[in-house]
Parts: structure tokens; sequence; C-alpha cells
């Protein structure tokens, strides 16, 4: 409950970046459209290629793609706070919790098995949170933008790979 207002900030910058990597393939096609037009007018002697447009398309695409990388290292960056911040949590309550063990618990318990279930057991948290959780977010939203975009681009065209690729 600590962190959720900053795994919502981790949440909007996910869908921004991932939204930015999703748009950038479409802004890329529009370019190769005006590349291939404006070959095509040459070629019949009725216009030419407009470089001053594909070159505003490709610095846009530059900045969107830029942004989304500022994007995911501004979510790593704070998803890795959350997770260590955590992790220092839980090892000092842990701490707290085995000098408060009676000592015939150390007695009946390998010297191993106490070190794995402080150390490693935390390390895995920390891993799951910084790494999986911003995975999971990340691969739902691609999932969806994606969905989105093909929608955009021929709804008969994704609703029959939405039907083939299942059989």
């Amino acid at each position: 409950g600590k962190y959720r207002l900053s795994i919502l900030v981790v949440f909007v910058f996910a869908i921004a970046s991932t939204a930015a990597n999703i748009f950038g393939p479409r802004l890329l096609g529009q370019a190769t459209t005006a590349l291939f037009e404006g070959s095509v007018a040459m070629t019949n002697g009725t216009g030419s290629i407009d470089f001053n447009y594909i070159a505003r398309i490709l610095l846009f695409t530059l900045g969107l793609y830029i942004a989304s990388a500022i994007f995911s290292y501004i979510m790593g960056w704070i998803m890795a706070d959350v997770s260590a911040n955590i992790s220092y949590r839980m090892r000092r309550d842990i701490s707290e919790k085995m000098n408060r063990m009676p000592l015939e618990y150390f007695d009946g318990t390998t010297h191993g098995e106490v070190l794995s279930r402080i150390t490693n057991d935390v390390d895995t948290v920390n891993q799951t949170l910084s790494q999986s959780l911003t995975q999971i977010i990340t691969s739902v939203v691609t999932v969806v933008g994606v969905l989105i975009m093909m929608f955009s681009i021929s709804w008969i065209m994704t609703l029959t790979a939405l039907v083939v690729i299942p059989l």
C-alpha cells in the first residue's frame, strides 16, 4: 500500500513507453509510403520525392523512440527503488524476528537453511518486483496496443488473424 502511487506512476510510464514503441512502425510506414509515392511520381514524370515530409516523419519517430527509452528508464528506476525499499524492510523485519526467536530454533535448524530463508527468499522477492512486475505491465500493454493498432489498420485482417492463429 505504501508504494501504490509509485506503482501507478510505473504503470503510466509503461503505457507511454509501450505506446511509443507500438506507434513508431506506423510512422515509419507513412515515411515509406511517401518515399514510394514520390518515386512512382518521379518515374511517371508527375512529381518528386518530398524529402522534407519524410525528414519530419523520421525526426518525429526518432523523438518518439527517445521518449520511449526515457520512459522505460524512469520506469525501471522507480521499480528498482521500490523493490530495494521493500527488500530493506523485509530484511529488517526478518532481523528483528530472528532476534526474538528462541535459541532452541537455531539449535534445531541448520545454519544453511536459516541463511537461505534470509537471503535467497528476499532476493527472489526483490528480483520479482523489479523485473517481473514491469514485464507483466509492459506485456499486457503491448498486447492491447498491438491489437488496437491492428484494428486501426484493418479490422478484417485483424479478425482473420485472431481466428486463424489459435487454429
